[in-house]
């Protein structure tokens, strides 16, 4: 399980990817054009040194380069994740030489506007890498830029007589570094938090849509919330289970397709007032329901199970009053409501998945459903489940405790409507 949620997360990843190289395809084009014409610009300034000829070559090859990794990165291949690290150590290597070559012309010469020109590279680069969304090639290429344009000053300084020591100007040259390496570790920090935000929204959408296909929408997106749905998850939940009482004589009595309308008719109903109140309709077993109450806290769980129960006694009387108007049985069920911590999740074995819940709160269910049909009561409801609504019931419901003989536990309680 826990290999199919790594290889989930490289898939979500992975589409990370993608939909960003597709959103900033153009950007990153534009970036590239623009970095050339900085090129350009910058070999305007050394007015015939020896250093604009290689200024102009390199100014090609970046070109080249540029064009054939952006379009090679970007495609599906098993080859784009090296495109994509060769592109890198192409714009880390141009950010390099730029500035490396600035010192070696002796640009300081030329004033203040050659110094931000041959600068101005690395930090396009690096917002060029960054809009990538690749976290560690952003780095990299911030890292080893950095590493090596303070080692270029450090060689300077160690060394004045050396073939960079008479053109390092320290005081031209540290804040652009300084100032550099701050962009860079903003940078690498924005893009790993928006790509863990973009990965939190895919993966969020991706266990959505696998919830949705058992719960409500809206439910759906409140349990993906908490993610590892493959899993079980500990979850407090109120329980609502309902059954048709007599179904089974009733059957004996009446036609199949008189039943299949009963039936239908009444689930049709509880679903309703359940999902009306934010709860999940888990299975029909036979003339059955069972339903949960997951999302919120204990007491909106608890609100809205009871909400629901009352609302399918309200709408039951409505359906018995039209099926004694076209001559057909009555129908009555009984509701039961529980409370308790429960293990909730999607399973799925490769051939079937569905949405479960396990735990002794479902046995307990179970038990106070028989014993609300011995005590013949429409509605009932346990006393951890009362616990939850304090005192006072909303709505002006009351509870009324049940008599039982021997000690069973927890205790039964009726749920009335007021008079």
């Amino acid at each position: 399980m826990r290999d199919d949620r790594a290889a989930q997360a490289a898939r979500d990843e992975n589409t990370v990817l993608r939909l960003t190289q597709r959103a900033t395809g153009g950007r990153l084009l534009v970036l590239r054009v623009v970095i050339v014409l900085v090129l350009l610009m910058a070999a305007q300034v050394y007015d015939g040194s020896l250093h604009a000829l290689s200024h102009w070559f390199i100014l090609g090859l970046y070109a080249a380069g540029s064009v054939w990794f952006g379009r090679a990165e970007r495609g599906d291949g098993r080859h784009a994740e090296g495109f994509a690290w060769a592109g890198t150590a192409l714009n880390a290597g141009l950010a390099i030489y730029v500035i490396v070559e600035h010192m070696l012309a002796g640009a300081a010469d030329t004033g203040g506007g050659a110094d931000a020109v041959s600068q101005l590279p690395a930090f396009l680069l690096l917002l060029q890498t960054a809009l990538s969304m690749r976290v560690w090639h952003t780095a990299l290429f911030a890292g080893t830029v950095a590493f090596a344009w303070g080692a270029a000053i450090l060689a300077g300084l160690v060394d004045p007589d050396g073939f960079l020591g008479p053109h390092v100007d320290l005081a031209e040259q540290a804040p652009g570094l300084l100032t550099f390496l701050a962009a860079g570790v903003v940078v690498v920090d924005g893009i790993a938090r928006l790509r863990h935000a973009a990965g939190e929204a895919v993966r969020l959408e991706h266990e959505r849509a696998q919830l949705a296909r058992f719960v409500p929408d809206g439910v759906a997106a409140e349990l993906a919330r908490d993610g590892d749905l493959g899993t079980a998850r500990r979850r407090h939940a109120c329980l609502l289970a309902l059954d048709i009482r007599g179904f089974s004589r009733l059957s004996r009595d009446h036609p199949p397709e008189t039943m299949v309308r009963a039936l239908l008719a009444v689930r049709a109903l509880a679903h309703t007032a359940v999902t009306e109140h934010d709860g999940i309709v888990d299975k029909y077993v036979g003339d059955a329901v069972l339903a949960e109450f997951v999302v919120g806290g204990p007491v909106a769980q608890a609100r809205g199970a009871l909400a629901s129960a009352r609302a399918i006694r309200t709408r039951l009387a409505a359906l018995n009053r039209d099926r004694a108007a076209t001559g057909d049985f009555p129908l009555r069920v009984v509701v039961a409501l529980h409370a308790g911590d429960l293990l909730v999740g999607v399973f799925d074995d490769g051939l079937r998945a569905e949405y479960t819940v396990l735990g002794p709160a479902m046995n307990t269910l179970a038990r106070l459903e028989t014993r609300a049909k011995a005590a013949d009561l429409d509605i009932a409801a346990s006393e951890d489940f009362l616990r939850l609504l304090g005192p006072t019931l909303p709505d002006g419901a009351r509870a009324e405790p049940v008599a039982e003989e021997g000690d069973v536990h927890p205790a039964l309680f009726a749920i009335a409507d007021a008079a």
